[in-house]
Parts: C-alpha cells; sequence; structure tokens
C-alpha cells in the first residue's frame, strides 16, 4: 500500500510563479514545446464566473480523438478542480490546438488503470509525481493502481460547437 507522507503543499511565492509560466508559454504560441505530455486548461471560476487557466500534465493522450486524461494532483481542494466539478464545459489546448470539451470525472478503478498505464510509460515522472503528491510507493502494480484510486482524474472530451 502505498504511504501518504505528507499532504501537496500548494504553491505560494516564487514557487506559484514557477508554476503559473507554463500558461505564458501557451499565450505565446509556444504550447508545441510541451509536446503531448501538457495542456493549457481554461475553465470557469465558480464564484466570479470569470476565466481560468491552468496548465495540466497528461496522463494519457487519444491522437485519435484529441481526447485527454489528467489528475489533480493537489486532489479536490484545488481550484480547477472544484471549478470543473461546478461547471464541466472547459476549452483545452495540446501543443497548439484548442478546442471545446467537457469534463468528466473518472471512477477510481478507471483512475487506478489509467495511472498504472503511465506509471509503466513513464516510469520516472511518474516517481516524481508520487514524491510530489506526498505519496511513498514501492513501485507494485497495487501501489500505483491504489494512488490512481485515490486522485481525482478526469476525461477531457472535445466536443463539437453544436453541442
Amino acid at each position: 500500500m502505498p504511504e501518504k507522507i505528507s499532504g501537496p503543499k500548494l504553491p505560494r511565492g516564487l514557487s506559484r510563479l514557477a508554476f503559473r509560466l507554463p500558461i505564458w508559454l501557451f499565450h505565446a504560441h509556444l504550447g508545441w514545446i510541451m509536446g503531448h505530455r501538457f495542456l493549457l486548461l481554461t475553465h470557469t471560476g465558480r464564484k466570479s464566473g470569470l476565466p481560468r487557466q491552468n496548465v495540466l500534465e497528461i496522463v494519457r493522450y487519444d491522437k485519435k480523438t484529441g481526447a485527454c486524461v489528467v489528475a489533480s494532483g493537489w486532489g479536490v481542494k484545488s481550484d480547477w478542480f472544484q471549478n470543473i466539478t461546478a461547471n464541466p464545459k472547459i476549452v483545452f489546448q495540446v501543443q497548439n490546438k484548442r478546442v471545446a470539451g467537457i469534463a468528466e470525472r473518472l471512477a477510481p478503478e478507471e483512475g487506478a488503470q489509467e495511472l498504472f498505464a503511465y506509471a509503466r510509460h513513464y516510469p520516472l515522472a511518474f516517481r516524481e509525481l508520487a514524491r510530489f503528491m506526498g505519496y511513498r510507493v514501492d513501485g507494485s502494480e497495487e501501489d500505483i493502481r491504489e494512488v490512481g484510486r485515490t486522485l481525482p482524474m478526469f476525461l477531457f472530451q472535445p466536443v463539437s460547437e453544436q453541442e
């Protein structure tokens, strides 16, 4: 079983600035630098109603449909998590392609499968991500799946303009 050694700490000060820096890469039309590993999420603030943006790591990208799976590393306390839970209509950009979409929360078992596939494809990134989120994992399939069951995960699905 993965051991929770600490909670993820929300960035403050300079670290917050560093976390926000990739947004400016997308704004400068340099999203292609991020490849298919990161996306720019535009969502609506649940209280303000204003557009908000975050850059998120992609757990899985479907090249055929453009759908993306992402995890909320800061759990349910994350503002973007709370915002898309209140209003799942989103816009997301992978590389330089922006699409309207809908955010659908994955069931815990689906999250477990997605994170296990991610960990097998990107083992170093998974270890760093788990450490960053405050988990000590032994690398076993069950440990990885348990973290995937714990983390809120979403499918960002493109929608047509008519929907």
